[in-house]
């Protein structure tokens, strides 16, 4: 077996520093706890240079200038723990979540994978590779004990962030590393620390036989452990694939200017974990938390998946502009959904194409000017009323449709804008004769009438009348046509003609 650890120490003030480029080269320290309590429980390594340390009160912290202070996030940990499973789930399906409190830390099985990634140690340079492009600085260590990978990640404190073991020589790279990595109780952190044990080395030294007549069953435990023998039941997990990003902002955002920021910082994440599974984005939806526990939200989706910032900036800052939060945003949560990228080939002496993309932005921009519900795609209504039709949005199908296509012709009307006048001979209450455009037409056939128009609370009730006819001039040229008589005043119009 061989396995990869991931280990990110200060997981806290991480998970708040990815989505905040700008404040990682300052010193940054996280507060947990209700105030007055509130204690450090996190810091950059900036904090830790200056002198700052875990469980520093708020008093303490205020006497360093310059230091930013954060308040813990659950739902930003528990959003990069996803992000750093699902990342480690690109170089094998069989991960095992080993986090604690204060520290991510999975382990990848990568046994057999020599073929897809190369040599271990390239695997682990590519896997360190993808979670520092996530913004997470972490220690990778390869080894064929379970165990020993997760002391050896621990134990990195000024070595390589790169570590492989050797299959055999598990106990003498553990040898130097203090007992601490184990993660000891405090009753057993006690009785090494009066027995004099402080490395790994020191610990595997020790008889077996008189060590688990002192600490029992737990004493054999921790000797394996310091010599890289411990055997482990690998228990792997199988976290959801989805496209969110979500983070708490530090006081509330009314600007368009400043929401932009922080959506194009998330964009980065969402785009580069798409592009890691060779998937495009097909839409953003963008979920504001305001003020009073208020949640607006807009979705955008281009016509074909891209993973195109530049094209998503836009398109999310029209949207926006157009449609803004009524109110201050507290939170923010992006969420994608993943689509294919697409693919287009051109023939050697085709013409080109214009861009989908700078289509989607000027339907945006016109979208932003006249409206939502003035662009996109005219649909006739089933009604005889005139003018009736509703508009959609421009949709690409995702796959052809099996029906076969109908073989039947469908006659096209051309509306006339405005509607000229005729003068129409009844019979029988039904058109025998009218005269358009300085010529004479007789009426074939007639389908009438349709009442179009007028509603029931006005006088106006049902004040139009529609027919449809065939007719033909004396030379016997044939007209199709759509007639309209206002009943109100006894009026004729000519409103459409059929092809």
């Amino acid at each position: 077996m061989m396995y990869a650890c991931v280990y990110a120490r200060e997981f806290p003030a991480q998970a708040l520093l990815r989505l905040r480029p700008e404040l990682r080269g300052k010193p940054v320290v996280v507060m947990e706890g209700e105030p007055p309590l509130e204690q450090v429980c996190s810091l950059n390594a900036k904090a830790r240079e200056w002198g700052m340390a875990r469980g520093m009160t708020a008093v303490e912290v205020e006497t360093f200038s310059g230091v930013t202070v954060l308040s813990r996030s659950e739902k930003e940990e528990a959003a990069a723990k996803i992000v750093l499973l699902e990342c480690a789930g690109t170089f094998s399906p069989r991960v095992e979540d080993c986090s604690d409190d204060a520290s991510f830390l999975c382990v990848v099985d990568i046994d057999g994978t020599e073929k897809l990634f190369g040599h271990p140690e390239s695997l682990a340079q590519r896997l360190l590779k993808r979670v520092s492009a996530l913004g997470v600085t972490a220690y990778v260590v390869v080894s064929a004990n379970f165990h020993a990978a997760i002391a050896m990640a621990r134990g990195l404190f000024s070595r390589a962030a790169v570590q492989a073991v050797a299959v055999g020589e598990e106990a003498q790279a553990l040898a130097p590393l203090p007992v601490g990595v184990l993660n000891l109780t405090e009753e057993h952190a006690e009785t090494f620390n009066l027995w004099g044990i402080r490395t790994l080395g020191m610990l595997a030294a020790l008889p077996e036989r008189e060590l688990i007549a002192r600490l029992g069953q737990e004493g054999k435990q921790l000797r394996q452990l310091a010599r890289g023998e411990m055997p482990h039941l690998f228990q792997p997990v199988e976290p959801a694939f989805t496209l969110e990003e979500q983070i708490e902002l530090d006081s509330p955002v009314e600007l368009l200017d400043s929401l932009m920021f922080v959506v194009s910082v998330m964009l980065d994440q969402l785009i580069l974990r798409a592009s890691d599974c060779v998937l495009a984005i097909a839409s953003v939806t963008v979920t504001s938390m305001l003020e009073k526990g208020v949640t607006y939200s807009r979705t955008v989706r281009p016509a074909l998946p891209s993973n195109d910032k530049q094209l998503w900036i836009k398109l999310l800052h029209l949207d926006l502009e157009g449609h803004p939060p009524q109110g201050a945003i507290l939170a923010l949560t992006l969420t994608a959904e993943p689509g294919k990228t697409s693919k287009v080939q051109l023939g050697l002496f085709s013409p080109q194409l214009p861009e989908p993309a700078r289509l989607d932005v000027t339907l945006a921009r016109i979208r932003a000017i006249v409206g939502d519900e003035c662009v996109g795609r005219a649909v006739l209504r089933d009604t005889h009323s005139p003018d009736a039709l509703r508009m959609e949005p421009f949709v690409i199908p995702t796959a052809e449709t099996s029906e076969p296509a109908s073989e039947l012709l469908h006659a096209a009307v051309r509306q006339l804008r405005p509607a000229e006048a005729v003068f129409v001979t009844l019979q029988s209450e039904r058109p025998k004769m009218f005269i358009y455009r300085d010529r004479r037409y007789a009426v074939e056939m007639a389908y009438g009438p349709w009442m179009v128009g007028g509603e029931w609370w006005r006088s106006t009730l049902w004040g139009c009348e529609q027919w449809d006819l065939v007719a033909r001039t004396n030379d016997g040229g044939m007209l199709c046509c759509c007639l309209v008589r206002d009943l109100m005043l006894d009026r004729w119009q000519m409103v459409g003609l059929y092809d």
